[in-house]
């Protein structure tokens, strides 16, 4: 079962319920979770997260669960994990 309290943005401290309920008000795009939550917009990603990565992968992963695929292809990410050869 999928903690809600889960944190899945570790720079802003953003749980897992946080997106989902971005989603039930509307969002439909790592852009808006970003907006509404103030997930995804951090630079100490591969510090905080204990990933060691960028949470776009996850934000998009609980976007796919909650409302279908999605067409974004951008990453955005302040952290720099966007750049040639990452995982973002």
């Amino acid at each position: 079962m999928v903690d809600p309290n889960e944190t899945v943005c570790y720079c802003a401290g953003v749980a897992r319920a946080s997106i989902v309920d971005a989603i039930a008000d509307g969002a439909k795009t790592l852009t808006d979770i970003q907006q509404m939550t103030g997930a995804g917009i951090g630079s100490r990603c591969k510090e905080l997260n204990p990933k060691g990565a960028c949470c776009h992968s996850d934000i998009r992963a609980i976007l796919q669960v909650e409302s279908g695929p999605q067409d974004e292809p951008s990453c955005g990410c302040s952290c720099g994990c966007g750049e040639p050869g990452s995982t973002c």
